[in-house]
């Protein structure tokens, strides 16, 4: 199972005693409460009941939990809701599963490439940007200072590690909460987000042991980019509270460096002998591979765009987007690689009615259900209706309420009848005529929560389809989660 975690990030440590004193009297149903919610996201699968529901089995099923955490923590093994157990859950802390020692993510997730590339693509006003560019590269250099692993900073396109700091709702589905509360999160390695690390841009970022020290939160949150879970250890830098620690010479931890080790081996000494390598021939240069589309461009232009089986699909130049309604943040993919036989995808929707979507190539269509190409596909353009002089369809966009699909070539469109499977008459006619406010032509169209999103260029209107009317204009790229 790929792991696409979205990770949230380690906070200050509150100082509190680690004796296992019992309070005087019971919880109240506010901290049972918040200790049900602790116990469910940070030390079950399935999550557990309060103390005091009827069921037998709910409280049994919430004591055993709770001895969990109290035996993780070192605390006294009660099951009871004690003060002292009450304050470790009012830590801030990262927002991963425990484990014990170094612990991996689910699948053991890594990279498979010697070279990661990343990129600030929004920086912290609390810290210049060469302060800033040095802190990141510093927290990076601690992994591939004991890993056959090197990181290269890039400005512009698509690296195998966004960074960027923000406040709030910033794309994700995991808003931060303002000062104080998470400070960052991360993603396990992987396509799309994988890698990814976001910084709260509410917090006070620094380099001293006021606010949040930006190198030991970057070094945390980059070793759950590496692969890394948390760590029982305490003096772990995955250790899932954060403490503040002298970081001039910092080195990694014994128990993360065995972590990091354990997925990628260990890097060469460079005080090793070494042996000279005996002369090999000159190898024949590899083609350089095809560019992947950079979806963080503000210039994005979408070859076609489809709502399907929920999920939304972008495509451009041979690659395609798949944004997740379950949110498992945004996967790329080359099209051959799913569809075989098509190679760039002009135009595409579902009919859902059928089970099947329909991708224009050139002055061809497939009909296709799940990844699987029916029978007798591709078909000419012909045998959708269209006369010989198109050769090619610019978009198309499935109305479900009136059974039909709009589809786009230059300045006209038509209007496809699914249930008679054939043209509606007095077709094409002018885009800008019949669809005001939506311009002249459309390069991608794709409907979503009941909207249709008509692209041309690198924007989109958002428009309502029964009253004619467009709502608002987009970017391309917004939808990217950049």
């Amino acid at each position: 199972m790929e792991a696409k975690l979205a990770v949230k990030m380690m906070m200050l440590v509150m100082i509190v005693s680690a004796c296992g004193a019992v309070p005087t009297t019971a919880p109240s149903q506010e901290e049972l409460s918040r200790a049900q919610n602790y116990l469910s996201e940070f030390f079950s699968d399935v999550g557990v009941s309060p103390p005091n529901t009827v069921r037998r089995s709910s409280l049994d099923s919430f004591e055993d939990t709770l001895k969990k955490m109290q035996e993780f923590f070192g605390l006294t093994v009660t099951g009871k809701l004690d003060t002292n157990t009450l304050a470790v859950m009012a830590r801030p802390r990262c927002g991963v599963t425990d484990v014990t020692r170094y612990g991996h993510f689910d699948g053991q997730p890594k990279w498979d490439k010697t070279v990661l590339t990343y990129r600030i693509i929004q920086y912290t006003p609390d810290l210049s940007e060469s302060v800033v560019d040095a802190t990141i590269a510093k927290a990076l250099k601690v992994y591939s200072d004991v890993v056959p692993l090197d990181f290269k900073q890039i400005s512009s396109g698509t690296a195998d590690i966004m960074i960027l700091f923000k406040a709030q709702e910033h794309g994700d589905f995991a808003p931060f909460d303002g000062e104080g509360g998470v400070l960052a999160h991360a993603y396990s390695p992987g396509e799309g987000a994988g890698g990814d690390t976001h910084f709260d841009e509410d917090e006070n970022w620094t380099l001293t042991s006021a606010g949040a020290n930006l190198f030991l939160v970057a070094a945390h949150e980059f070793g759950h980019a590496l692969g890394l879970a948390h760590s029982q250890v305490q003096t772990a830098l995955m250790y899932p509270t954060y403490q503040y620690v002298n970081t001039e010479g910092y080195k990694l931890p014994d128990d993360d460096r065995q972590g990091v080790q354990a997925l990628y081996g260990v890097r060469a000494s460079s005080d090793q002998p070494t042996v000279k390598p005996k002369p090999q021939p000159k190898p024949e240069p590899e083609p350089e591979p095809e560019p992947v589309p950079d979806r963080c461009s503000r210039n994005l232009i979408f070859d076609a765009a489809a709502s399907i089986r929920r999920d939304l699909y972008f495509f451009k130049d041979g690659y395609f987007w798949k944004r997740s309604s379950s949110w498992d943040g945004i996967s790329t993919r080359k099209v051959q690689s799913v569809w075989p036989g098509i190679s760039k995808v002009d135009a595409a929707y579902e009919y859902k009615k059928d089970n099947k979507v329909i991708f224009f190539e050139g002055n061809q269509f497939w009909a296709i259900r799940g990844n699987t190409v029916l029978p007798g596909y591709p078909k000419p353009l012909s045998d959708f209706g269209f006369p010989s002089s198109v050769t090619k369809v610019d978009a198309a966009v499935h109305v479900p309420f009136i059974s039909r699909t709009l589809l786009f070539v230059d300045y006209k469109y038509w209007s496809y009848n699914e249930r008679t499977g054939k043209m509606d008459r007095r077709f094409p006619k002018y885009i800008n005529r019949e669809l005001p406010g939506i311009g002249f032509r459309v390069d991608a169209a794709f409907e979503n929560g009941g909207y249709l999103y008509f692209s041309y260029g690198s924007t989109q209107t958002e428009y309502h389809y029964q009253r004619r009317r467009a709502r608002r204009t987009l970017l391309n790229y917004a939808w990217m989660d950049c």
